[in-house]
């Protein structure tokens, strides 16, 4: 029996400045690298054609057509992580394995049950700081306590961030390594039950010029104004690293969207209940959400009678993606105008999004809702049309997404705007009369 170390990846698909990847090429012991499509996941997706599965595959291929060329492989296996280590348990004497950070509920209990397992054997589980830059209480208050409010954590962030940080891991000088073995053949997607759509997706080479222009266009959905690369971050196959050092002198505005990410991990770390379905302010669960499910299918098809709303929508349904200025319109109509739970919003994005990542989904849902951390004052509520004028004002988006914008065919408004605002601040001031 091979005495070997393992590296597991998981939101880290890529063998160039990969943390966890670095560490465990430079133990003592060959690496034996892995891939697990978790069956705890993949079994509650509704879509067997998720682009999300058929992303990752795409990924897994990539790195193991670099493998190959070391004479080694990637070992891929479709099960639970507990099933596929006790198999890997018995075909390797396992001394140490190594795995980046993950922040989310599920991952923590996952690992607990990989640590019981491999202790089980005398091996452990060692994790690294991978996906974001900083993490966890690394950027708290002066207390210790950790930041809920932006602003003092993006300055307290910017003042503690440094060139280290930014520094790539040179993992390609120990590719030697990496356990030498035969080719092993990654699982189909057939075979697990899913389909590929073959759709191209969003490139991972980020254009300087987008992001010197970033903080003039981002807002405008017409417009290439973004950079779409949220899938690669979600999903490790472009180091956060890399990125925060092409991006951090060219546009403060872009950066700022990096620490915004860091910010929604630091507080799903330190407040894993609303990873769970709880608002970050308890107060705001007492709401008496409406129930109309009719109202949120229009909602989920963009057929709401809201151009701007029902543009965003389609655009979700058939893309993956939705502009991040939408986003925030189409949060704010279902919890504001509809006053339906932002928690169906939040499980729809997150069934929808081909960059669906919990800690920045809750976040930006718990922020249109104003039960969360910095979030947007429950009063304040957006205009779809004030924002049409403002942000898309010559309909391009609109038009691309609703053809029939002009014709009998588009609904009228499902509720009148001065109805739901005057409504949803009366239910909510109900709620919140304790504050």
């Amino acid at each position: 029996m091979e005495t070997v170390n393992i590296f597991w990846f998981r939101r880290d698909l890529r063998l160039k400045d990969n943390a966890g990847l670095y560490h465990a090429l430079k133990s003592e012991n060959p690496v034996v690298p892995i891939f697990i499509f978790d069956k705890n996941i993949l079994d509650k997706l509704e879509d067997r054609a998720d682009r999300r599965v058929e992303f990752i595959h795409a990924a897994l291929e990539e790195i193991q057509a670099t493998l190959v060329s070391t004479v080694s492989t990637l070992e891929v296996y479709y099960g639970t992580p507990v099933e596929v280590f006790k198999k890997l348990l018995v075909k390797y004497n396992i001394v140490k394995v190594f795995a980046n950070h993950d922040y989310e509920p599920y991952a923590f209990e996952r690992e607990l049950d990989i640590v019981k397992l491999l202790k089980i054997k005398e091996a452990s589980l060692l994790t690294f700081k991978d996906q974001v830059l900083l993490e966890k209480a690394e950027v708290v208050k002066d207390d210790g306590k950790p930041y809920t409010v932006f602003t003092p954590y993006s300055k307290k962030w910017k003042s503690l961030l440094t060139d280290y940080h930014l520094k790539a891991y040179p993992t390609k000088k120990y590719f030697h390594n990496f356990y030498k073995q035969s080719v092993k053949k990654i699982p189909t997607l057939n075979s697990m039950d899913f389909v590929a759509l073959n759709k191209p997706f969003p490139s991972k080479d980020l254009k300087e010029e987008l992001i010197k222009k970033y903080a003039d266009q981002r807002n405008f959905p017409a417009i290439e104004g973004t950079s779409k690369i949220g899938v690669h971050l979600r999903f490790g196959t472009i180091s956060i690293r890399e990125l925060a050092a092409r991006c951090k002198d060219l546009s403060d505005t872009y950066l700022n969207e990096l620490i915004w990410r860091d910010f929604y991990q630091m507080i799903l770390w330190n407040f894993p209940a609303v990873g769970k379905g709880k608002a970050f302010k308890p107060l705001y669960d007492t709401i008496n959400w409406r129930n109309d499910r009719g109202e949120f299918e229009c909602w989920c098809n963009g057929k709401t009678g809201y151009p701007i709303v029902d543009a965003g929508m389609r655009e979700l349904n058939a893309t993956g993606f939705m502009h991040n200025r939408v986003r925030m319109i189409v949060a704010s109509f279902l919890v504001k105008h509809l006053l339906l739970d932002w928690r169906l919003g939040e499980a729809y994005f997150a069934q929808k999004l081909l960059d669906f990542d919990l800690a920045a989904n809750n976040g930006g849902w718990q922020w249109a809702a104003g039960s969360g951390c910095d979030a947007a004052p429950y009063f304040r509520i957006f205009n779809p049309r004030l924002q049409t004028e403002k942000f898309d004002k010559q309909l391009k988006y609109i038009r691309h997404w609703v053809p029939e914008l002009d014709s009998f065919d588009y609904p009228k408004p499902i509720v009148d705007h001065e109805f739901a605002r005057k409504r949803c601040l009366e239910v909510y001031s109900q709620a919140l009369k304790k504050l």
